[in-house]
């Protein structure tokens, strides 16, 4: 559904030190430098694929989702998206995809969401059974009812999401790019944009690509991963996977009757946090066995649990060992 092959994305921003003497001189002379978005990125999605797109802030996630949505050409490189050439915006191609983003809105502030849904109705040429049948479905997923004939400008951030998400699918789209569709929202207001992304992609087939700095999202959404940093895809596989590779040892959780010395807990592993209820160790895969069956016989444990490493550290180092490798 979506095939990516050695694709690059090149701007040119120029430069000028401060005061007026370098305003003057910049009319006649600026100095401009090359930045590479994008690097030789090459990956391909099936359809009804969900696959998270991750990397730390200016890594080119959303330069990328804007190649393949057609906002921008590539500068070189080969991009296919539903069988269509995304620069060339076809009317098929258009009507196969939408584009979500968290921090921009289509909704008109001062008119109720229900405008722009007749609106995108008329920009998309979707037939009026069609129309009230997927209005109907996205207010009973996303929980609409009652929000579409408020003004958009009298809606909390939460709210003008899910209408953000129902406007951008009354076309039902075939291929999802949502670049960070919860920023901003609520523990509880994120699980329900998570539910229905996936209730959306079981429902209809969708392929999702997404990117999101809440780790939940990925862990909730996307069993595969695709990684870049500094414009280079630097890992395409499973999410587990990659947690193994990046950090194969495990967390052990241990909640206690009663408070115990740090030297007692260092004989079962690394201390990550330690308070007198309770203590998060850290142990290597292959002492995992034996860790636990030391804490169960030596330690006051009321509950034991053993957990991969949080994702957010996982990325964290994963990323620091690149910006380490670039250095060196």
């Amino acid at each position: 559904m979506i095939d990516v092959d050695r694709l690059h994305k090149s701007y040119f921003v120029h430069r000028r030190e401060p005061g007026l003497r370098a305003a003057l001189r910049s009319l006649w002379h600026r100095p401009r430098e090359e930045v590479k978005a994008v690097d030789g990125v090459t990956f391909r999605v099936a359809a009804g694929e969900r696959v998270g797109f991750l990397g730390p802030n200016g890594a080119g996630k959303t330069t990328t989702l804007k190649v393949l949505s057609g906002l921008l050409h590539p500068t070189s490189g080969q991009v296919s998206v539903g069988g269509h050439t995304p620069q060339d915006r076809s009317r098929e191609f258009l009507q196969q995809i939408t584009l979500v983003m968290g921090q921009k809105q289509q909704l008109l502030w001062d008119l109720p969401p229900s405008e722009t849904f007749l609106l995108n109705r008329a920009i998309y040429d979707v037939p009026r059974p069609q129309y009230e049948e997927t209005v109907a479905e996205l207010t009973e997923l996303l929980g609409l009812r009652g929000l579409l004939d408020k003004p958009t400008r009298q809606l909390s951030l939460g709210e003008r999401m899910k209408c953000e998400l129902a406007v951008a699918l009354l076309h039902r789209p075939r291929i999802l790019f949502l670049d960070e569709p919860t920023i901003g929202l609520d523990v509880t207001m994120q699980a329900t944009v998570r539910g229905f992304v996936r209730a959306y992609n079981e429902r209809f087939g969708a392929t999702v690509l997404l990117t999101s700095h809440y780790m939940d999202d990925v862990a909730a959404l996307c069993p595969r991963v695709l990684v870049i940093d500094h414009g280079h895809l630097i890992y395409d596989g499973s999410l587990d996977e990659l947690v193994r590779r990046v950090r194969p040892d495990k967390r052990v959780l241990l909640k206690l009757s009663r408070p115990v010395e740090a030297r007692d807990l260092q004989k079962i592993g690394g201390i990550v946090s330690h308070t007198d209820a309770q203590a998060v160790l850290q142990v290597s895969q292959s002492e995992l066995q034996s860790a636990v069956q030391r804490a169960l016989a030596q330690l006051p444990i009321v509950d034991l649990t053993v957990e991969d490493p949080p994702l957010e550290e996982v990325m964290r180092e994963l990323f620091e060992r690149g910006v380490a490798e670039g250095a060196a």
